[in-house]
């Protein structure tokens, strides 16, 4: 295995007409494909300073693996050129050797949407009849309006009513008492000069002064595992601060269950739940604004999305009984609250928008999966996979569209794994096996133990290898035959068989990093899950592997899977291998699409009362479907992929 080092990912820049050889550079991992292409040599325009605002660097990802679409690759290119691996070079980076073809840039006029100001029918990124285009219109407005106090005691009028007179547009004249409080010191600054902040025509904030060009949101992504955030500017979309870590509620359990069990009839347990979730948003509301140098008062509308268990915990919403037959939801509808109520103090004048909920395990995140993907304006047959400790998945095209919850656990997380660990430095995420065994490790460090991704991809080597045979067990010490390296990583310790995938010398913690038989059945139990919900629903649709155009993995985990070993393992069904892609975040990214775009959080609202909900433990041939999806023997073991660089860690020390 190629180790790591300073300049460890080649970019080659392919001529659009061919004519001339390509031009080869490595890269820092942190580098961009815009900084690739200058260090290279290669001419490529950045018209907005490289913040994802044009088309200029416009490219194409020819081959190998670069870092997810992001919010302005989708704003500037639309969703198809996505799909079809085109990107912004300033927003891209490579995450293994690749192969890119600069464009010349298309014409700026799709630009225009991000101003504000322009009919979205009008604009190349509007889907035309089906409906599915994307244009900026988050729904908070900036009026800067001059007035002037009331002056004539016998025609007494009040500081409010001076101000709504000479806003030109309607408003409602309901007031919240935070506003109130702030008119009569505001109106008699700055010779009246005032900016009034309305949020769907409701007035949220008034200020001293033309502050018009302050005007932000943050979009929140609240997973069972991680929360992740980002602050956008709501007039042009370009993201200002990203930020996330791990959700500080995983002390009381690494899945959902396991929460809902802790906070069951006990009021004060619901509690302890919520200040985790409401601590760690306030506090990434304010390191983002304080990274973006802006002011947490300017911060107008908020988009949460996340499972039904993190939805209502995030309210302060009983979740007893989602945990109980029939694992009701309290509340599905779209909920829109005053940041004041819940409370998020670190952007009080916020209004906080949650998106709604399909069914008690299939929940916001879903939702904002499904804007992000536009599987609801698909003319073929697709699947949505959301791979995680509560995965989902939604299957159909713009005719119909089935949703089910497919609960796997925190095994594909690293709990309940012996070794186990979540995606960071250290963490084995690929491995091959000839001879012996070989490992990519996150960051190129020493192996300190295995996420999912490595979980997966060594238990599909080791089925191709013949350790491990069709239903998951570990061949015997000595009864099965394998080139004496494996042979000798084979073992019985004193909790059963194990097989080494790390020996002590080379690991970080002067311990092997072993694999046991029942770290292998954790994965079984997880990943028929995720197979039984794909395969269910296949069959109440009708659906064969040929007959899905494409199956779509997303969640930060998703991304990281070797398809390849996920199909030999059966997590994922037999497709073929190129129509099985990754759309990165695309619950994050539907939270951003909902916060930047009124109409997409209204199509949420339609779309979630058109998705018929399968309930995957009430069919009679549920059990038979996943003890059929625990055995790995009916799929046969695939080839790696093969990369330009041979075996490069896929995750950069960031993880």
């Amino acid at each position: 295995m190629k180790e790591a080092q300073g300049n460890d990912i080649e970019v080659a820049f392919v001529d659009a007409d061919g004519a001339k050889a390509p031009r080869r550079i490595r890269v820092g991992r942190d580098a961009s494909l815009l900084d690739a292409a200058r260090a290279a040599g290669v001419p490529m325009d950045a018209t907005c300073g490289a913040r994802g605002r044009c088309r200029s660097c416009r490219c194409k990802v020819l081959s190998g693996d670069v870092s997810p679409a992001t919010m302005q690759d989708t704003l500037q290119l639309g969703h198809e050129e996505v799909r079809e691996r085109f990107r912004l070079a300033c927003q891209t980076r490579p995450v293994t050797d690749c192969e890119v073809m600069a464009l010349p840039p298309k014409s700026e006029a799709g630009h225009q949407i991000l101003t504000g100001g322009h009919a979205a029918g009008a604009n190349p990124l509007d889907g035309g009849a089906d409906g599915a285009g994307f244009a900026i219109d988050s729904g908070v407005r900036k009026r800067v309006v001059t007035a002037s106090p009331p002056r004539e005691e016998h025609r007494q009028t009040s500081d409010l009513s001076q101000v709504l007179a000479v806003i030109k547009a309607p408003v409602d004249r309901r007031v919240p008492v935070s506003v109130l409080r702030k008119i009569p010191g505001e109106l008699r600054k700055q010779r009246g000069e005032l900016t009034v902040t309305t949020f769907n025509g409701r007035i949220v904030d008034i200020e001293a002064g033309d502050t018009s060009e302050h005007v932000y949101g943050m979009a929140f992504d609240i997973g069972t595992t991680s929360i992740v955030g980002t602050l956008l500017h709501l007039e042009t979309g370009e993201e200002l601060a990203a930020v996330g870590s791990v959700n500080p509620q995983t002390v009381y359990g690494g899945d959902l269950m396991s929460r809902i069990a802790y906070a069951q009839f006990d009021e004060k347990k619901l509690v302890a739940l919520r200040a985790k979730v409401l601590n760690a948003v306030n506090g990434f509301i304010r390191e983002a604004c304080a990274n973006a140098g802006v002011s947490r008062e300017n911060v107008y509308k908020i988009v949460v999305v996340g499972n039904t268990c993190m939805h209502h915990i995030f309210l302060g919403v009983d979740v007893t009984f989602v945990g109980l037959a029939p694992y009701a939801p309290a509340v599905s509808d779209g909920i829109v609250v005053p940041a004041g109520e819940l409370p998020l103090k670190a952007a009080p004048n916020a209004q906080v928008c949650l998106l709604p909920i399909v069914a008690g395990f299939v929940g916001a995140d879903t939702m904002a999966c499904v804007l992000a993907t536009r599987i609801y304006a698909s003319e073929e047959l697709r699947a949505l996979v959301d791979i995680g400790t509560n995965g989902e998945v939604v299957m159909g095209s713009k005719d119909r569209l089935m949703a089910c919850s497919a609960p796997a656990g925190p095994a594909l997380e690293g709990a309940q794994i012996r070794h186990g660990m979540r995606g960071a430095v250290g963490a084995v995420e690929a491995v091959r096996i000839d001879d012996d065994v070989h490992c990519g490790v996150i960051g190129s460090a020493r192996a300190i133990g295995i996420c999912g991704s490595g979980l997966i991809d060594a238990c599909a080597k080791m089925v191709g290898a013949g350790v491990i045979d069709g239903m998951g067990r570990l061949g015997p010490p000595g009864r099965v035959r394998l080139p004496s390296a494996l042979a000798a990583r084979l073992r019985t310790a004193e909790t059963g068989v194990e097989f080494v995938l790390v020996w002590d010398a080379d690991a970080g913690r002067n311990e092997d990093v072993t694999l046991t038989q029942g770290d292998i059945r954790q994965l079984q139990l997880a990943k028929s899950a995720i197979w039984s919900g794909i395969v269910l629903l296949q069959r109440v649709m009708g659906i064969d592997d040929a007959d899905l155009a494409e199956l779509m993995l997303c969640g930060g985990f998703g991304n990281y899977i070797n398809t390849e070993s996920a199909v030999t393992i059966r997590l994922l069904p037999d497709v073929p291998l190129d129509r099985i892609s990754y759309v990165g975040n695309a619950a994050h990214l539907g939270a951003q699409m909902a916060l930047l775009s009124e109409r997409e959080r209204t199509r949420a609202e339609e779309l979630a009362q058109r998705i018929e909900h399968v309930a995957l433990a009430a069919r009679p041939d549920f059990q038979e479907i996943f003890i059929d999806g625990m055995s790995f023997e009916s799929a046969e073991p695939i080839a790696p992929r093969p990369t330009a660089a041979g075996m490069e860690p896929r995750r950069t020390a960031a993880g």
